[in-house]
């Protein structure tokens, strides 16, 4: 599964741990994540992040 950055704060997103304070399990694809989630460092959604290479 692909790590996510978001492009203006620099969080990454790792579905091996998920978001477990927004209430996503340790292991949900980032696709899976629904299209209202925010970066939960700076709260830009969903659409501010790209796939890290």
């Amino acid at each position: 599964m692909k790590k996510y950055i978001c492009n203006v704060c620099g969080y990454i997103y790792d579905p091996e741990e998920g978001d477990p304070d927004s209430g996503i399990s340790p292991g949900t694809p980032f696709e899976n994540i629904s299209d209202d989630w925010l970066c939960p460092v700076c709260g830009v959604d969903k659409e501010e992040f790209e796939p890290v290479e």
